[in-house]
């Protein structure tokens, strides 16, 4: 899959393509409905399939102050479009200058003149332009003034309702990983940097891999069986702390993995950690040792789950 700069106007090659157009943040699957229409209709006319979303999120821009809530870093949705089928993928960059655009600049400056679209598919919430004054409708209208086609694909429906970005951050943050995980169609994953810590899991057998949490959505906090992907595409199995660690001072928001039987240094490695299953809440206990013995519990948990997930 190429991977476009959104500083730049699309280059020939990637050009006249079938365009899939929306934030696309946790690429669930009323997400990938959209982007496989797209893929579909690029096939049948002989057209590339392009992906494009928005970064940062506009929710960000509007509200920087607001708490974390992605689902998906753009790299990770790189990764997942490419996976999907997709031919070429572009992060618009979304800014104050964007968002004050009209829908008819957007159309003719972006989607006509900088990408070339030669069809673009939407889900049916999809708005755009200042004050987001911009619709599916706007958008039919607009883009056949410049010779391009839209399609709009209906809302998707799972277990009795919309699947959304929202019902997914709802599970999430009440630990209902199985939930989560059915409506993104894998698990919740995130990616970052191992980074130095405390180096007190180690001391009591169960050396971690710490992960800053940034500027994903927070799940509940606890415990959970997870698996990770290490460099060179390793997958491994184990459990991990996710939250404040109220058993330590100060209280430090990581996500901390123990990786069963594995033995390496991973220090400035990019990982990828899916949480399967959530095993209990946090708790601070009255000793070193019963922390201990619970952690050791905790990874025969982790083990039976993940044996069957």
């Amino acid at each position: 899959m190429i991977r476009l700069s959104g500083d730049q106007p699309v280059s020939a090659p990637s050009r006249g393509a079938v365009v899939a157009l929306g934030n696309f943040d946790g690429f669930h699957v009323g997400h990938q409905t959209v982007v496989g229409r797209a893929i579909e209709r690029a096939r049948a006319e002989g057209r590339s399939a392009m992906v494009c979303t928005f970064d940062p999120h506009p929710a960000r821009l509007f509200k920087p102050d607001a708490p974390p809530f992605l689902l998906t870093t753009i790299p990770q949705r790189m990764d997942l479009f490419e996976a999907f089928g997709a031919d070429a993928a572009l992060a618009l960059p979304f800014d104050r200058v964007m968002a004050a655009e009209s829908p008819e600049f957007f159309v003719q400056e972006w989607l006509h003149d900088r990408i070339g679209a030669a069809a673009i598919v939407t889900g049916g919430d999809f708005t755009f332009g200042k004050n987001r004054a911009g619709n599916t409708d706007a958008l039919a209208r607009l883009a056949a003034g410049h010779g391009m086609s839209a399609e709009t694909v209906d809302a998707v429906e799972a277990e009795g309702a919309i699947a959304s970005s929202t019902r997914v951050r709802q599970h999430l943050k009440a630990g209902e990983m199985d939930a989560a995980a059915r409506l993104l169609t894998r698990p919740f994953a995130i990616q970052g940097v191992v980074q130095h810590g405390d180096k007190l899991g180690r001391t009591i057998g169960f050396p971690t891999a710490n992960l800053a949490l940034g500027d994903y959505l927070r799940p509940a906090y606890g415990v959970y069986a997870v698996r990770g992907t290490l460099p060179g595409g390793r997958v491994v199995e184990g459990a991990a702390n996710l939250g404040i660690r109220p058993q330590f001072d100060p209280p430090k928001e990581l996500l901390e993995p123990y990786f069963f039987d594995f033995a390496g240094d991973l220090y400035g490695e990019t990982i990828t950690v899916e949480l399967i299953a959530r095993l209990r809440g946090e708790e601070k206990f009255d000793s070193l040792d019963a922390l201990t013995a619970q952690i050791a519990a905790d990874c025969d948990e982790a083990r039976r789950i993940l044996a069957v997930a």
